[in-house]
């Protein structure tokens, strides 16, 4: 990526126009958490509380759906992200889809 994109939940960018919409961007990651993380994981489990294994898969699938997703964005010329959002579903036991995604823009330029 040649610019930083500018990423937001909102429906704009504050200070700039939207001059032109690109369309969804998207990244998508299925992760599991593996057989020393789940084992650890689900011993902690039984005392209740933050589960700090499962944090970390959940952070690195977070991370690695955003990266992709501005990979994507990049890939069509945007600008910024507007609209962002995350989404998680359990795609198999054991195995989570984690999705960022939200509507690729092209700015006015000044």
């Amino acid at each position: 990526m040649n610019n930083p994109l500018i990423v937001t939940t909102g429906n704009d960018v504050a200070g700039h126009e939207v001059a032109q919409y690109l369309g969804i961007v998207r990244g998508i990651v299925v992760r599991s958490t593996g057989v020393g993380r789940g084992l650890i994981g689900g011993l902690r489990s039984l005392g209740g509380g933050n589960i700090p294994e499962y944090v970390a898969v959940c952070e690195e699938a977070r991370e690695e759906a955003f990266q992709t997703m501005l990979a994507h964005a990049d890939g069509v010329g945007a600008d910024a992200v507007i609209a962002f959002r995350y989404d998680a579903t359990e795609f198999v036991q054991g195995s989570t889809e984690v999705l960022a995604y939200g509507t690729a823009v092209r700015l006015r330029k000044s």
